[in-house]
């Protein structure tokens, strides 16, 4: 299993952090100033670690050198969202870098990425009858191939990595296409009707009335 460390010193978003990266299918622990997460990357090993810069004892660029030196990608999630912040830890080897406040599919949806970019994702996905070969973006269904374009695909792997959770359009956009939102028309609701029409989720994937789609299993 996939296992994070989460350096947070506010428990509240710590815990809310964890338990949505937990839905996900994750293992994660939780380091609540910078010399315990120093020594949670000397005692233990990590897949991934998401770090807040402004931390106690050691602040998030002391901790980021902890994982350099044993090749934890990090991704840093923090309030310090100046252009200034962002380019410092990008340069210092962080991977990726998310301002707070942020969206919780924003977040697994970065996360799924940088575990992609290390080869670190679970190889096979199940839900309901459908099995995802995220090493072959191969899709099955009752042990038939399905074909998916690049865009239904990652539409797919979203709604799955945030069963039962509500999406905003403006969300699935932006994680599957990036971008402004304002320029994507019809987009998502296209791209939605095509996937349920191809894996017969009309009956999962729910519409919620202005606000966007779920899947519910």
């Amino acid at each position: 299993m996939i296992k994070i460390l989460i350096v947070e010193d506010e428990e509240s978003i710590a815990n809310l952090i964890r338990m949505n990266l937990t839905k996900a299918g994750y293992q994660c622990e939780i380091a609540s100033d910078g010399e315990a997460a120093a020594d949670c990357i000397c005692q233990g090993t990590y897949d991934l670690i998401l770090l807040d810069i402004m931390l106690p004892k050691l602040n998030g660029y002391e901790v980021l050198e902890y994982a350099k030196s044993v090749e934890i990608p990090v991704i840093f999630l923090t309030a310090m969202g100046e252009t200034a912040d962002k380019v410092k830890g990008l340069r210092m080897g962080a991977e990726d870098y998310i301002s707070k406040p942020f969206e919780i599919a924003e977040l697994l949806a970065r996360v799924e990425t940088v575990l992609r970019r290390y080869h670190k994702t679970e190889q096979v996905l199940k839900i309901l009858d459908i099995v995802i070969h995220t090493d072959s973006r191969m899709v099955e269904q009752r042990g038939q191939t399905v074909d998916l374009t690049n865009k239904e695909y990652e539409l797919l792997l979203l709604f799955v990595r945030n069963k039962n959770r509500a999406l905003y359009r403006e969300t699935i956009y932006e994680s599957v296409w990036g971008g402004d939102y304002s320029c994507a028309g019809r987009t998502v609701d296209l791209h939605v009707q095509r996937l349920k029409k191809k894996l017969g989720l009309e009956e999962h994937i729910v519409t919620m009335y202005k606000v966007g789609y779920r899947l519910v299993v």
